[in-house]
């Protein structure tokens, strides 16, 4: 009997993984530790590469059918009030991309996969089950749960996360880095929002240290609201319930329209964000890691849920071509997605510090850099990213060309 892939963590980057796999023929088994499958958070932002990551899993119809498509990206001056600048998402951004700029909310895109997931013969999903380590033999590698319960598999893909207990063994590196900057957020519905920032775009109100982000969700029926302050916080934290008046400290400063979000908001929850330094090696032996075990990173240019889904397609498109040859298959892997993902690490460190969060004259200079640009400035910006679907050498570009882009 063929062993399964196993793969630790039953979060976007895992299940991605293994739908990927199924697609190809390949079993897998998926071990969450939490006691149900499920995401928590809020709205996530799409773009152009993460359509392409959903045609080539074989969930695109199922993602364009539930994303918002917003009419653009607007930066705004949390001081003045003024806007800083908008890219358009229009006709011209999809036909240049190939493919649509979205939101949706973390849920329900965990959602669609697992859906997938559980109507395919070749996965299997368990619950409860955290693994903590792993053996391996050359031929096998036995993943080890909490439990004491041994499970043997031809492989193992550390997709358990910021906190992956795969990358302990493998890499050795300790706990993350703790950022310092504190993120609030809230979903609220669209009636509560206030009516002059009712846009149908993904917004974000650059201030000295601190930024605010608002965009709709969930057909208009919600909105997502997401409040940063770089305040040197010293640990980690995730999910933690904070009063109104702890999230307004951040942001007294900034221009009363952009404050009326705090005002607004409801139930807010607190996370401490933290990232990882880039590492060279994600590979040992028949265990591999993905996503955030991979390459934690910074939530400021809105990648962390694309690299883990382009991972997936990497991964299973070289399991495919070199499916007798694990080795081969897991160095291809690391080889396509070392250095792009690497990049987004860092350059999301850089835009926190020097885009959204400076004062005074270094913001004089942001703003005017950035009004300067056209949209075809942009598109030639961004198109390292947007423009290329990651996966370079490991597919033909017809296996994740658009399906038909929803308006």
């Amino acid at each position: 009997m063929t062993h399964p892939v196993i793969i630790a963590g039953g979060g976007i980057g895992g299940l991605a993984t293994a739908i990927g796999l199924a697609n190809k023929g390949i079993a897998s088994l998926v071990l969450e530790k939490a006691p149900q499958l499920g995401e928590i958070g809020a709205g996530i932002q799409l773009g152009p590469n993460a359509f392409h990551a959903f045609d080539y899993l074989g969930v695109g119809e199922a993602a364009r059918s539930i994303a918002v498509y917003i009419d653009s990206l607007r930066l705004m001056d949390a001081l003045s009030g003024d806007e800083i600048t908008r890219i358009p998402l229009d006709d011209a951004f999809r036909a240049h991309f190939r493919n649509p700029y979205a939101v949706i909310h973390r849920g329900d895109l965990h959602g669609i996969f697992l859906k997938a997931c559980a109507d395919h013969p070749l996965v299997s999903l368990r619950t409860s089950s955290e693994v903590v380590a792993y053996d391996q033999d050359g031929e096998t590698v036995t993943a080890i749960l909490k439990s004491g319960e041994r499970l043997t598999g031809r492989l193992l893909v550390g997709a358990d996360g910021l906190w992956s207990n795969i990358r302990q063994q493998l890499v050795g590196d300790g706990a993350p880095r703790v950022s310092g900057h504190t993120t609030y957020r809230s979903v609220i519905p669209t009636e509560d929002m206030p009516e002059d920032l009712r846009w149908n775009a993904a917004t974000l109100w650059a201030g000295p240290k601190c930024h605010i982000v608002h965009y709709p969700l969930k057909g208009w029926k919600v909105f997502n609201l997401v409040v940063t302050y770089h305040n040197d916080a010293p640990s980690p934290e995730a999910g933690v319930p904070v009063s109104h008046d702890e999230v307004r400290k951040g942001f007294e400063h900034v221009n009363p329209v952009a404050r009326q979000i705090i005002d607004r908001g409801r139930d807010w929850k607190r996370w401490v964000l933290c990232d990882r330094d880039p590492v060279q090696n994600w590979i040992d032996g028949r265990v591999v890691l993905l996503g955030d075990a991979a390459h934690p990173m910074m939530q400021y240019f809105a990648q962390g849920a694309c690299m883990a889904m382009e991972d997936a397609v990497a991964l299973s498109a070289m399991l495919e071509r070199h499916g007798e040859d694990p080795g081969t298959a897991l160095g291809a892997y690391q080889d396509l997605r070392r250095l792009r993902t690497a990049r987004v690490q860092l350059q999301s460190r850089e835009i926190g510090q020097h885009v959204y969060h400076p004062a005074g004259a270094h913001a004089d200079l942001r703003n005017a850099v950035m009004r300067a640009k056209s949209p075809a400035d942009w598109y030639q910006a961004v198109g390292w990213l947007y423009g290329s679907t990651g996966l370079e050498g490991a597919v033909s570009p017809e296996t994740v060309r658009p399906r038909g882009l929803a308006a």
